[in-house]
């Protein structure tokens, strides 16, 4: 088949993408030895170059985290022992900083491979995966739980297989909510990406070429006219993978969306256009379209009887069986299990838990005394503060701002991209203005640092909040004007009950957030000038870096407690209570 006009501007396109990866998987497998013969320079020519790698960094480990959270969200939402290892595993896990997983891991994966940079790329990758995975893993735990009961019903009386119903219903379900949240951890990625690229633990320093390294070196150089560069490569990457990866994306995925009534102004992408128009480039990928389709409609099935959870009832009995009861979270399928079974399970947990809280105890015990214990906890407290009251203090500007754009789509459609650039900027571009004005003018360190924590994880809360007022029912607002209803009653009896449900949701990501963002928040540097805040985050970022081991999981394990009490004791009970009382359906 001969190619057509279309396939003139795809081909070329296609080539650029096979190019890059090739370039990047040659200098991937180089030599070790590379990594100090061509040491990471300022010169603003080199940054095409650590874009590239630095792209290809994040779309490694944006593919591990989807492949990852597939799995995970399958397994947790299907299983009800998995469901009570694996849930409170990701709460703990989203709470640990990134820095570290970074010093707990990069000496292993450098040891894989000691003679090529292929050791120190996945140090990175991995540490970028950290940012990424947790809420994409969150986000298809949720969608599984929550798949309507009458399209479980129908595949089921298709006599599909788990396996067909995964990939026929499951993920097509989950598949707009996690496109979503790839769009926010990639976000993430771009906040963290200085110390994953830039790796010092104790007197081990691995650093790749890319954009973050090139910041780092920009930074402790004190160049102003390097980190001006290193924005604008940041716009262009930015825009560049918002228009070839997410945006077609987001187009192919709205198909999936369950709606009564189709959406008035569908999502376009002019590359997902461009491909459909194709002739050559459509026949060439026709082969992995077969390939994928015939994986998902083979007949594979579990050696395990499902059972669902609603009111006991085998869902692999003949079609005649009892109706399900319906619940608030949908149809949940989950491994049939026994009373003496679960009491075994949660047994087995409860000595894993006990024994791993020994050993790492007993390890922290070894340099730390108890003196240090009440020091760190108290430090925690002070950080604790400063999220509290900046996340307060994000919600009093961001919910009115975010209500009054969500109301007005078309002003939305243009807000969120930009929104979504001021999540990925790097807190550390701005550590010249902070540290500058605080020296100049003999400024707190604890109060004008602070700002940094909530720079990022800030618009969380406005992006749910503009989600939430966009959901908000046209005819609930009729009845509002309607009956009179304005100004502090409609916010009270009308729009903030509406959008409860989803500012929870942006507030659990932002308090999250901003507890790993104090890690470089609390302790900034601006060439030879070194700022220190009193807080949990300084401490771990000063551990760190002198490879004190067990004060670095002393400070770690203080900081997940501290997250995992304070989503357990605030956020969950906020976000049962909205789920269940404040449901516009």
């Amino acid at each position: 088949m001969l190619p057509n006009r279309w396939d003139a501007c795809a081909i070329p396109l296609m080539l650029c993408l096979v190019a890059m990866f090739a370039v990047g998987f040659h200098e991937t497998w180089a030599p070790a030895t590379e990594l100090e013969t061509r040491a990471v320079s300022l010169d603003p020519t080199n940054l095409p170059e650590y874009a590239l790698r630095t792209t290809l960094r994040m779309l490694a480990a944006m593919v591990a985290s989807v492949v990852f959270s597939l799995a995970y969200g399958a397994l947790a939402a299907k299983s009800r022992r998995a469901e009570k290892l694996l849930v409170p595993a990701l709460d703990i896990l989203q709470s640990v900083p990134i820095l570290g997983f970074v010093s707990l891991t990069v000496t292993f994966f450098v040891g894989l491979f000691p003679t090529r940079v292929m050791g120190a790329e996945l140090a990175a990758i991995f540490a970028i995966w950290t940012s990424q995975v947790w809420n994409m893993a969150f986000s298809v735990y949720q969608s599984l739980r929550s798949v309507p009961n009458d399209l479980d019903e129908v595949t089921r009386n298709l006599q599909m297989s788990a396996w067909q119903r995964f990939w026929k219903l499951e993920a097509p379900y989950a598949m707009p909510g996690l496109i979503w949240n790839m769009m926010m951890s990639m976000s993430g990625g771009w906040f963290f990406i200085v110390a994953a690229e830039a790796i010092t633990v104790g007197d081990h320093t691995v650093t790749l070429p890319g954009v973050g390294s090139y910041l780092s070196l920009a930074i402790a150089s004190g160049h102003l006219g390097a980190v001006g560069w290193v924005v604008a490569t940041m716009i262009v990457v930015i825009l560049g993978y918002d228009q070839l990866l997410f945006r077609p994306l987001v187009a192919w995925a709205d198909k999936f969306r369950m709606e009564n009534t189709s959406s008035g102004a569908p999502p376009r992408s002019w590359v997902l256009d461009l491909i459909r128009r194709t002739r050559f480039i459509r026949r060439a990928l026709s082969p992995f379209a077969v390939l994928l389709g015939t994986i998902a409609r083979w007949p594979m099935a579990l050696p395990t009887r499902f059972r669902s959870v609603r009111r006991g009832i085998n869902v692999d009995d003949a079609p005649h069986a009892l109706p399900m009861q319906t619940t608030a979270l949908g149809t949940v399928r989950r491994w049939a299990a026994g009373k003496p079974g679960d009491i075994v399970w949660a047994a087995a947990l409860a000595a894993l838990t006990i024994y791993l809280v020994v050993r790492v105890g007993l390890f922290v015990r070894t340099g730390v005394g108890l003196s240090e214990v009440f020091h760190v906890f108290g430090l925690a407290l002070i950080t604790m503060v400063r999220v509290v009251l900046l996340i307060a203090l994000s919600s009093l500007i961001w919910v009115p701002v975010g209500v009054w754009i969500g109301l007005r789509p078309a002003l939305a459609g243009k807000i969120q991209p930009v929104a979504q650039f001021l999540a990925a900027f790097p807190a550390n571009v701005l550590f010249p203005i902070f540290v500058v004005v605080i020296v100049r003018f003999h400024l707190n360190v604890d109060v004008w640092l602070s700002p940094l924590i909530v720079l990022g994880t800030q618009w969380y809360i406005l992006f749910n909040v503009i989600a939430g007022a966009t959901a908000y029912p046209n005819d609930f607002r009729e009845v509002s004007a309607n009956l009179g209803i304005r100004g502090w009653q409609w916010w009270r009896r009308a729009m903030l009950p509406a959008i409860l449900p989803y500012y929870i949701t942006g507030a659990i990501t932002a308090s999250g957030g901003a507890w790993n963002a104090s890690i470089v928040s609390e302790y900034v540097e601006w060439g030879s000038t070194h700022l220190s805040a009193h807080g949990l985050g300084a401490y771990i970022a000063e551990t760190t870096a002198a490879g004190d081991f067990p004060k670095i999981i002393l400070g770690i394990a203080t900081m997940s407690l501290f997250v995992v009490l304070f989503n357990r004791v605030l956020w969950r009970p906020l976000y049962v209570y909205a789920a269940a009382r404040l449901r516009l359906d």
